[in-house]
């Protein structure tokens, strides 16, 4: 046999260092084609599917699932199938030439090729999958599914094209579940601290004790911004897209960005800059079941409302289902975390390493509110803004959170003028 080719662990990310192993695609003695998927990989980013760069026959795997594995070490050996045929073909012909009549080769020169068994099905989420069947769960659900010990395959998914999704998984697992018996104190559950989770801690701890972080604080009536997202569901530009008060806030940041540029910026410690950006690449922070990720919309200063909302909403989905492109989370310049969606009112974000500012939005509620000269009742919001003091003064920062909350109170003259100002 040809000796075999080694795949080694790709750098998918920039600059990442290691990768968490999920789960194979392949078995030794499997046949694979070349950019057949080998197996799926978790790093600080994204889940991964990695692609064979090779053909030909698996003939060992040098790390198991849930393993960390290091860029640029071997995980996996394949040897080139055509050149074994190759090699046995000529050793065969060999022994054809100078035979007599009656007299075939001895046994000890006859090479018989190993008879290989049927390809093993592909082992998917702690069951067995015909070869080529789609996974019917994303790569979170899947190991959800494997820690809760449930078949995904026994389960019929509420998602889309009847995917199974992590509501499925938790109902059968509340459907299914045992009274556990009253003795002894409760087991702990330990989870090791690696991939996105790790790589947040990590970033975060940087942040908070490179960059000196002010937060202000603004409560907004945004009563106008409630009624103009039901004006826009019932926009024909917004037809199939979702739209939120989220979008509102996006909008709005985009046009503070625009009258206050220096607010998309960074510092650069190593160099002695202060990079200001021309683009603003739009951060949104998405809780996953594999832990914060902050996907960004790129250029989003060029999109229309209806784009933006439409980038908005396939990125939050993308990183939920775990499908987040490394690419994405790349280079942000600019964040907005929307703690509301939890009930809660306000908070003090810590920056993203690289950006100037971060947005907290709050959940908007019902409460008395002066209008008018009168006590109505209004939908009132919380607005946090945190920066890096050492590139945005008081001032700034202030002008900036302002204008996104003026913005938030009239978004139909905001827009206006930002309009007018544009032509």
């Amino acid at each position: 046999m040809a000796r075999p080719k080694q795949f080694k662990m790709p750098d998918v990310g920039e600059g990442l260092t290691e990768a968490d192993i999920i789960e194979w695609r392949v078995r030794v003695g499997d046949t694979v084609a070349i950019n057949d998927v080998l197996l799926e990989v978790e790093t600080a980013k994204a889940v991964v599917e990695l692609p064979s760069p090779f053909a030909g026959v698996v003939t060992s795997i040098h790390f198991q699932a849930g393993q960390t594995v290091d860029v640029g070490a071997a995980i996996i050996d394949i040897a080139d199938e055509s050149a074994q045929d190759d090699a046995i073909n000529a050793e065969q012909e060999d022994t054809k030439h100078e035979v007599l009549v009656g007299y075939g080769p001895t046994r000890s020169n006859v090479v018989r090729r190993p008879r290989r068994e049927a390809a093993a099905p592909i082992l998917v989420s702690d069951r067995l999958m015909p070869q080529g069947e789609a996974p019917r769960a994303t790569p979170p659900v899947r190991k959800l599914a494997r820690e809760l010990g449930i078949d995904v395959r026994a389960l019929t998914g509420t998602g889309p094209q009847g995917r199974v999704i992590r509501e499925d998984l938790l109902r059968s697992s509340s459907d299914t579940a045992e009274p556990s018996a009253p003795a002894g104190p409760a087991p702990e559950t330990r989870t090791a601290i690696k991939g996105v989770r790790k790589a947040t801690a990590e970033a975060m701890v940087r942040s908070a004790f490179t960059a000196p972080h002010v937060t202000e604080w603004l409560t907004v009536d945004v009563t106008r911004t409630v009624k103009f997202v039901t004006r826009l569901r019932e926009h024909p530009d917004f037809a199939g897209i979702r739209v939120s008060p989220l979008i509102v806030v996006a909008q709005a940041v985009l046009l503070a960005v625009r009258r206050y540029p220096a607010i998309n910026s960074k510092w650069i410690e190593t160099s002695g800059e202060i990079v200001q950006y021309g683009d603003v690449n739009l951060g949104i922070a998405a809780a996953t079941p594999r832990g914060l990720l902050v996907p960004n919309v790129r250029s989003a200063q060029h999109l229309s409302m209806a784009e933006l909302a439409s980038a908005v909403t396939a990125m939050i989905a993308e990183a939920r289902e775990g499908r987040t492109p490394v690419e994405r989370m790349k280079d942000g310049t600019f964040t907005i975390t929307n703690i509301g969606v939890f009930g809660i009112d306000g908070g003090t974000p810590i920056l993203n390493p690289g950006e100037a500012a971060i947005l907290c939005f709050g959940q908007i509620r019902r409460q008395p509110w002066e209008h008018n000269g009168k006590i109505k009742l209004r939908n009132i919001t919380t607005l946090s803004l945190s920066f890096d003091h050492r590139l945005v003064d008081g001032e700034l920062g202030s002008r900036v959170l302002a204008d996104i909350g003026a913005t938030l109170n009239d978004p139909l003259l905001a827009l206006s003028l930002a309009a007018a100002g544009r032509s």
